[in-house]
Parts: structure tokens; sequence; C-alpha cells
């Protein structure tokens, strides 16, 4: 998974409405004008994701805990399941800033980085026009 073409999609998986609805905002007020998916079940965006093949460049804020699959487990299983150099950016974006959590996202390496929400429209755009 890599990042050097520019975001296309942008997928929000969370299973609160409420941090979907704002982290929907803060990535149209950045200036995003490409697509965005919002999913509230890890399985749900995994689904898509394996079904599309990442066919469009796309960037994935999810969160760590949730009920079902939860964020570690859809990036493992990206990384097992989809192809190595599928234009795909993983961003962990959680409310935790346990050190052990940090920890873990930092020895899965298709995760790009570790974000505590909310995500802001700075933030969204920094990591968008970076890629």
């Amino acid at each position: 998974m890599h990042s050097n073409t520019h975001t296309q999609r942008v997928i929000l998986v969370d299973d609160s409405d409420n941090d979907n609805f704002f982290h929907d905002l803060a990535v149209r007020k950045c200036g995003f004008a490409g697509e965005i998916q919002i999913y509230d079940k890890g399985e749900d965006a995994l689904e898509f994701l394996l079904r599309d093949r990442v066919s469009v460049p796309t960037m994935v804020f999810m969160d760590i805990n949730m009920a079902g699959m939860g964020g570690f487990e859809l990036a493992r299983t990206l990384n097992e399941q989809l192809e190595p150099d599928v234009p795909l950016q993983l961003h962990m974006l959680t409310s935790s800033s346990w050190s052990v959590d940090k920890a873990m996202c930092d020895s899965i390496a298709c995760i790009s980085s570790y974000l505590v929400k909310p995500l802001t429209s700075e933030t969204a755009g920094a990591l968008i026009d970076m890629s």
C-alpha cells in the first residue's frame, strides 16, 4: 500500500454517527472534492474495499474500537488481502491516547498515522495534500 498518488476517495469508518458527521464536514471543509464514503462497521468497509480492489487512490480514517471488526483487525485484513501496491492510505482515528494503542498502531506497517479525534479540516487537508 502506498501513497504517491492524489487522493480521489476518502472512507470514514466509525460506529459513531456523530463522529462520522463531523469528520465528513472536516474533510469537505478542507476543500476535498472527491468521493466520501461512510461506514459504521469495519466489516462493511472491508467488504467494499476488497470488492473494489482500491480502484482509485483512497484514504481511510478508521476508529480502533467498534462493535464487531475494529480498526486494527480491519488494517491487518486489508494488508493480508490486498495487493501491496494498491493506492491506499490507512489512518487510525481514535479517541484513545493510550500508549498501548499507539504502539499497536506502530506495529502494523500499513497504518500511516495515529490521530486522536476529532479530525480537523487542517489535519485532513494536510494528509490529503500530502498524498
